[in-house]
Order: structure tokens, then sequence, then C-alpha cells
């Protein structure tokens, strides 16, 4: 393709993406790549059997590396700056705060696995709301979509 038919957001005079922005990215890529290694762990367990029960293995690694699929393209959306890609961060961090809870609830040494699920999805919320990271996706808040244009 052509320049012209693939236009990039990032243009010579465009300011360059906030520090805020590729952390958040990096915190979604982190989650998305731990999701599919435990996906792919527990697929494997299931199909040799180790795990015990092959359909519970296979469904739950198919699952984990499905799940996999949304913190993977909201990192690369964030990235490339793309407004939507935040609303997908934003809810793997939702979702991924009441795994972390579970996991603090545990008596085992799933414990510290809570507490940095839990840092990991705080840290990359306040990264994704912050103001810096909100001008750089080109996102306005409600009721401003006329004041870019004055």
């Amino acid at each position: 393709m052509s320049p012209e038919q693939n236009p990039t957001p990032q243009t010579p005079d465009a300011e360059p993406r906030p520090g805020r922005l590729t952390a958040a990215a990096a915190l979604a890529a982190l989650e998305g790549v731990a999701l599919l290694v435990g996906g792919g762990a527990m697929l494997v367990l299931g199909l040799t059997g180790d795990s015990g029960d092959l359909s519970t293995g296979v469904t739950g690694g198919v699952t984990l590396i499905a799940l996999a699929l949304l913190p993977l393209i909201a990192a690369r959306g964030l990235l490339l700056r793309r407004g939507w890609s935040r609303g997908p961060a934003v809810i793997t961090q939702i979702m991924a705060l009441p795994v972390a809870y579970s996991l603090l609830q545990a008596d085992s040494v799933a414990i510290p696995a809570g507490i940095v699920l839990a840092v990991v999805a705080v840290t990359a919320l306040v990264l994704l709301i912050n103001p810096a990271t909100t001008r750089a996706l080109g996102i306005q808040g409600p009721g401003r979509a006329g004041e870019s244009d004055r």
C-alpha cells in the first residue's frame, strides 16, 4: 500500500508519544502475554493428561488464549495512538481486579501473584485515564466535540 492509502498518525509535526501511553501499552501487552503463556500451559497440561481432566484443561486453555487477544490488540492500538484502544485496555484492567482479589484471598503462593496483578491493573488504569494519555489518543470529554474546531 502506498503512504496515501495507509495514513499514519505519526506525522513529523505530531507530538511524541507520551511515556505514560507507552507504559500503559506495555502493561497491557504484559497481561496479554501472561494470559497466552498461562493458556498455553493449561492447554498442554490438558492435552497431555497431566491436569486430570481433558475437557477442563482444553477449554480453560483455549479460553485464556482467546482472552489474551483483548489486551494484546489494545496494546497495539495504544502504541499506534488509536482512540478506540483505550476502551479494551480499561476493560482488561477492570476484569483483572476481581481476579487479583480472589488470588489475594487464597492461602497459598497465589498471594504474591494477586499483589502483582492488582498493582499492574491499578497502575495501568491510572495511566489510561491520565490527561496526557487522553490527549495523545485524541479522546475528547463529553460535550467537547466542537472545541477542537475553534
